[in-house]
C-alpha cells in the first residue's frame, strides 16, 4: 500500500529550521533563478532554455508562484520591476501598480466605514475598500513586450505554470503553513472560496488547505492564464474575468467598475525613471575589487557601488535614504567603520535602527502617488545629499531616538507584504521582480471561476488629515510596501547584484542589512542572507502596530547585544521559531566576470521553501 503525505510529513506543525542546516552559494555563466519556489524556478530556467530572456522568464516564475504560493502572491495584485540591459548596460523600471475606484470620494469612503468626522481611521485589509485595480496582469504583459527577447510567446512564458494548475502540484511546507493559516479567511471572504482549497471529504464542507506534499489543482486559474496568453492585456480587463472580478466587488459593496479595468488596460503599467544612490560607506570602494567586464586584470572600485530602487508610490526610497544617512554618520565620525567581527554589534545596529527610523518617518508621509497631483516633493528631493545631511543630524550615538516628525526637503530643491525574486541570463542581462496581494491571500476575495484572490492594497491609503499626501482619493495609486533592488559598479555600470528581501515594511530593512552584509562585512551572497537581521515597525495596519518602537532581534544575535540595545533605550523582542518570517525572505544574485565572460554566484533564503537554481 502507497504512502500518503502525512507518512511524509508526520508533525502537524514541525518546528522552523529545527536544526541547523548548511546552504552553499551556486554558481553560473548561463542564467540563474533564485525564488522561494523550487518549481516556480524551474519554470523560469524553461524559458531561458527554450530562448527567453531573463523578463521572460521572471513572467513564467511570477504565474508559477501564484500557482505554488498563492497566499502571497498572485495575478490579483500589483508588481514592480527592475530590469538590467546589458547592451545599454542601463537599469530600467516598470511600475504595474493599479488605483482605486475612480467613481468613489475619501467622505464616501469614510462615510461607508463608519468613521466619525473627528476620528482617523483607516480601511480594513479585509474591507472590499482595499481592492485596488490589479495591475500585475498588465505588469507581466509589459514586461514581456518591453524587455523580453521577442523570442518566446506570451502564451509559452505561462504554459508551464498552467500545466502545475492542471495536472497538480505537490504544496511545499511555508506554502502549506500559510496556506492553512488563511483558510478561515478564504471562507469568510466570498461564496467561491472552494477554488483556492483541496477537495478533502473529511472537512464538513468538503474542501480543505492542502497539507505539505499535497496535490493541489487551481484550473479556474489556469484558465485566466490562458486567456492572458492568448488574448494579452483584454484577456484580462475585459470580458470573463473581468466581469467576474467586476461583479463579486460590487457585490460586497465595492467601487471598481469595467471602466476602471478597462482604463488600466488602455494606460498599462508605467515605465518609469528608477532612483539610485551611490554608496561607498564602510570604505567598501577600497576594500571590494572585482573583474571589470572585459579584462582580466582585477581593480578596485574606488567610487563604491550605485543602488538602485523603483521610485514611489514604493518604499524603495527608504533603503537609500538610510544608506545615505549612514553614509553621512561615518563622514561626520558619529559611527566607525566597523571590523568584520563585529557584525550585528550594537552600536552598528544602532545606527542600522536609526537610520531607517528617520527614513521611515519622512517616508510615511511623502510616499504615494508619483503624479504630481499627489506628490509634493521628487524623490530627488528626498534623497539630496544635503537633505539627507540635515537628517543625519538627529541622530544621538548615545540613545534610542523619541518618535520623528517627518522633515521638510530644503527648499532650494523644491520645485513644486509578497514574492520577490531575481533572474538573470547568460546574455548578461538582469531582473529584479516583486509581485503580491500585499497582506497574505489580501482580501481573500475570489471573483467567480478564476481561481485568484484579489489584493488589499488600498488598505495603505490614510483617511486623514486631508492635507496628507497619500490621502485617499479616486483613481490614485497607495503608498506600496513591495521594492526590487538592483546594485551596478558605477566605473563602468556593469551589473553588481540582483537582490531583495520581501515582507511588508521590513523590505527596505532587508535591503539595507543584506547589501551592508556582503560590502561591509564580506559575506558571500548565501551568508549574508543567511545572518540574523533586525527590524522594527512590524506589524501590519490591521494589527494595529505598524511602525512601533520595538526593536525585534531574530534568533542568533546575542544577548549581550539586546542588553547593550536596551542601555541605549530601545525596546528589544527576540523573535524565534516559526515567528523569524518577519525578517523576510530574500534572494540574491551576485555578478562578476572573468575571461569575459559573466559568472553568476547566487543565495536564497533559509526562511523560505526556495533555492537558487543555475542553468
Amino acid at each position: 500500500m502507497p504512502l500518503n503525505a502525512s507518512a511524509i510529513y508526520p508533525a502537524s506543525d514541525p518546528e522552523f529550521i529545527s536544526y541547523p542546516s548548511r546552504r552553499s552559494v551556486v554558481h553560473s555563466t548561463h542564467g540563474m533563478v533564485a525564488c522561494t519556489q523550487p518549481l516556480a524556478a524551474q519554470a523560469g530556467l524553461r524559458i531561458l532554455r527554450e530562448g527567453g530572456n531573463a523578463a521572460d522568464a521572471a513572467v513564467a516564475v511570477a504565474a508559477a508562484l501564484n500557482m505554488t504560493e498563492p497566499s502571497s502572491t498572485g495575478i490579483g495584485g500589483d508588481m514592480f520591476a527592475l530590469f538590467y540591459d546589458k547592451e545599454s548596460r542601463k537599469v530600467r523600471a516598470l511600475n504595474g501598480s493599479g488605483r482605486s475606484a475612480s467613481n468613489v470620494t475619501l467622505e464616501g469612503i469614510r462615510k461607508e466605514l463608519g468613521i466619525a468626522p473627528n476620528e482617523s481611521g483607516k480601511i480594513p485589509m479585509t474591507s472590499v475598500h482595499s481592492v485596488t485595480a490589479p495591475g500585475a496582469a498588465a505588469g507581466w504583459v509589459d514586461t514581456v513586450e518591453k524587455f523580453g527577447s521577442g523570442k518566446v510567446t506570451l502564451s509559452q512564458i505561462l504554459a508551464p505554470a498552467i500545466e502545475l494548475g492542471e495536472e497538480g502540484f505537490p504544496v511545499s511546507e511555508l506554502s502549506s503553513t500559510f496556506w492553512r493559516a488563511g483558510e478561515r479567511m478564504l471562507r469568510n471572504a466570498s461564496p467561491n472560496f472552494a477554488e483556492m482549497l483541496r477537495p478533502d471529504p473529511s472537512s464538513p464542507d468538503g474542501f480543505s488547505a492542502p497539507k505539505p506534499g499535497q496535490l493541489m489543482k487551481n484550473v479556474n486559474l489556469a484558465h485566466t492564464f490562458r486567456l492572458l496568453g492568448e488574448k494579452g492585456k483584454s484577456g484580462f480587463y475585459e470580458g470573463f474575468v473581468a466581469e467576474s472580478l467586476i461583479k463579486v466587488v460590487q457585490d460586497l459593496g465595492g467601487h471598481l467598475t469595467l471602466d476602471d479595468l478597462k482604463k488600466h488596460m488602455e494606460h498599462g503599467s508605467e515605465e518609469v525613471e528608477p532612483i539610485s544612490l551611490k554608496f561607498n560607506g564602510q570604505d567598501i570602494g577600497t576594500a571590494q575589487s572585482q573583474h571589470i567586464d572585459g579584462e582580466d586584470e582585477t581593480s578596485s572600485h574606488s567610487q563604491g557601488v550605485e543602488i538602485w530602487e523603483h521610485p514611489p508610490n514604493g518604499q524603495g526610497i527608504v533603503a537609500l535614504m538610510a544608506l545615505g544617512i549612514l553614509e553621512e554618520l561615518e563622514r561626520t565620525g558619529k559611527i566607525r567603520k566597523f571590523q568584520e567581527h563585529e557584525h550585528n554589534c550594537a552600536e552598528y545596529l544602532h545606527a542600522v535602527v536609526e537610520s531607517l527610523r528617520i527614513a521611515f518617518s519622512d517616508a510615511a508621509w511623502w510616499v504615494t502617488d508619483p503624479d504630481p497631483a499627489f506628490s509634493p516633493v521628487t524623490p530627488a528631493q528626498l534623497i539630496s545629499r544635503s537633505y539627507l545631511s540635515s537628517r543625519a543630524k538627529l541622530f544621538d550615538p548615545k540613545r534610542a531616538s523619541p518618535p520623528l516628525s517627518h522633515g521638510e526637503p530644503s527648499p532650494a530643491h523644491q520645485h513644486c507584504d509578497t514574492v520577490y525574486f531575481a533572474v538573470t541570463d547568460s546574455q548578461g542581462n538582469g531582473i529584479s521582480f516583486i509581485n503580491s496581494n500585499y497582506g497574505g491571500f489580501g482580501t481573500a476575495v475570489i471573483p467567480r471561476g478564476c481561481g485568484f484572490t484579489l489584493q488589499n492594497r488600498g488598505a495603505n491609503f490614510v483617511l486623514s488629515p486631508p492635507t496628507h499626501p497619500n490621502i485617499f482619493a479616486p483613481n490614485k495609486r497607495p503608498y506600496h510596501t513591495i521594492i526590487p533592488a538592483l546594485v551596478t559598479n558605477p566605473t563602468d555600470n556593469s551589473l553588481h547584484t540582483v537582490y531583495g528581501v520581501m515582507g511588508g515594511f521590513m523590505q527596505p530593512q532587508g535591503h539595507v542589512q543584506v547589501l551592508l552584509n556582503m560590502l561591509a562585512f564580506k559575506y558571500n551572497p548565501q551568508a549574508a542572507l543567511d545572518a540574523p537581521r533586525i527590524c522594527i515597525g512590524a506589524g501590519t495596519p490591521e494589527q494595529g502596530k505598524t511602525l512601533d518602537r520595538t526593536v525585534y532581534l531574530e534568533e542568533g544575535i546575542s544577548e549581550e547585544t539586546a542588553n547593550e540595545l536596551k542601555e541605549l533605550g530601545h525596546e528589544v523582542e527576540i523573535v524565534k521559531g516559526w515567528e523569524r518570517g518577519l525578517f523576510g525572505r530574500g534572494q540574491v544574485i551576485r555578478a562578476h566576470y572573468e575571461d569575459g565572460k559573466v559568472v553568476y554566484s547566487a543565495g536564497s533564503d533559509p526562511r523560505g521553501d526556495g533555492a537558487a537554481i543555475p542553468l
